[in-house]
């Protein structure tokens, strides 16, 4: 992102976050610096650091006119836009265990000794880790990534809409990946904003928090 937010930056750009529903469709983000935002999106957390979420970027026309059919009433944001990120969330993602945890040894992370009972460790939870546990666990790890795509995209100056309403049971049929592997988590609309999005307003802390 260039150079290093300050306190006062990120801020600025959690205040400044808007959902934008009408985008200026003449600009593209280019493969270079979507590919910089979704790096930068996948520093946060997951459990075991497993990394369950995917992402497809609908950008071409004929992506989009595939999207737009599935999209419900959130059309102007597909069509507009510069392209809108489907969020999926993996349910085999203890298959890229071992690729994460030998990368952590090369870079120094962790030793290999470290390694290996990990990944002793976690090759046993995850075979007895029943699939619904398992489902609910990447939709948490999935939805603090979109958050973070969502800020991150706020910091490259685009703009970010999330999208639930679509047809979720068909979308991963309709762009040819596997239905029971792919889980989808929401659709983010990014681009240059059109128009101004609304300020809304927030619960205060008071209403919301409780201390013990």
């Amino acid at each position: 992102m260039g150079s290093t937010l300050n306190t006062n930056d990120f801020m600025k750009i959690m205040k400044e976050r808007r959902s934008i529903r009408n985008y200026d469709p003449t600009v593209k983000i280019s493969k270079k610096e979507m590919t910089e935002i979704l790096e930068e999106a996948t520093t946060a957390p997951s459990s075991v650091n497993a990394q369950p979420w995917r992402f497809l970027v609908i950008e071409s026309d004929e992506g989009k006119e595939k999207l737009a059919k599935l999209a419900s009433f959130n059309q102007l944001q597909v069509t507009t836009s510069s392209a809108v990120i489907a969020v999926f969330a993996d349910m085999n993602n203890a298959d890229y265990l071992e690729d994460i945890y030998l990368k952590a040894v090369e870079l120094g992370y962790m030793t290999q000794e470290v390694k290996n009972r990990q990944i002793e460790a976690l090759t046993a939870h995850f075979e007895k880790l029943p699939a619904q546990v398992n489902r609910e666990t990447i939709l948490i790890d999935a939805g603090l990534v979109s958050m973070q795509l969502m800020l991150t995209a706020r910091a490259h100056g685009y703009d970010t809409n999330p999208i639930g309403g679509y047809d979720k049971e068909n979308i991963a049929k309709a762009f040819g990946l596997e239905e029971e592997r792919y889980v989808p988590v929401m659709l983010l609309s990014i681009g240059k904003a059109a128009e101004e999005g609304y300020a809304s307003y927030r619960l205060p802390v008071e209403t919301i928090a409780q201390w013990k």
